[in-house]
């Protein structure tokens, strides 16, 4: 339910790899990989953070992040991630404006997500995509797994990874990290 430590100290790393400075995060939840984010950029850094509810956020991350000062850094919107995006994009100069994006929520909108993330995404930035290897399932056949969410979750989870693979526009890398992170950056 949250960003592993291991995943977050390598998306720390290529945070401060790549310089970033305009980034967007896709699920927040408490909070964790925000604070890691806003930690990682520079001080006039901006994030976008967007959740469908800010409950978790306010009361467990908030007070952490304005503690450590670096709430100024942050934008907060409580809504569904696809709308907030194409909002983004109806103006054209959010078009290639963002270094890093970190996307961990609705596993099911990965692949819309992606879309849209590589028209706001700068060549050289890097998308990261949480939860790619779903406690494993993705190397199973599929008749060895039971009905229910985890098998609907992990057929978008295969249909992403299968998609990334074959995207022409980006460069990537399936790291084991937590539950699986892919690193993705933007070729052209």
């Amino acid at each position: 339910m949250g960003t592993a430590p291991d995943a977050g100290q390598a998306i720390e790393m290529v945070l401060k790899l790549i310089n970033a400075k305009k980034t967007i995060e896709i699920g927040v939840f408490t909070g964790y990989s925000l604070l890691l984010t806003a930690l990682s950029i520079p001080e006039d850094g901006k994030i976008i953070a967007i959740d469908v509810d800010r409950k978790n956020y306010d009361e467990i991350g908030l007070p952490i992040i304005r503690r450590a000062g670096v709430e100024h850094k942050i934008d907060f919107i409580e809504s569904q991630a696809l709308p907030v995006l194409d909002k983004l994009l109806e103006d054209h100069e959010n078009e290639r404006s963002l270094d890093f994006a970190f996307v961990d929520a609705d596993k099911g909108n990965y692949k819309n997500y992606h879309e849209r993330l590589m028209k706001l995404l700068k060549v050289g930035g890097v998308v990261v995509y949480d939860n790619t290897l779903w406690e494993g399932t993705v190397a199973l056949p599929e008749k060895l797994m039971e009905e229910g969410r985890k098998k609907e979750r992990r057929k978008d989870i295969v249909a992403l990874n299968k998609a990334l693979g074959t995207d022409s526009r980006i460069q990537i890398c399936l790291a084991p990290l937590g539950d699986g992170i892919t690193i993705c950056r933007r070729i052209f």
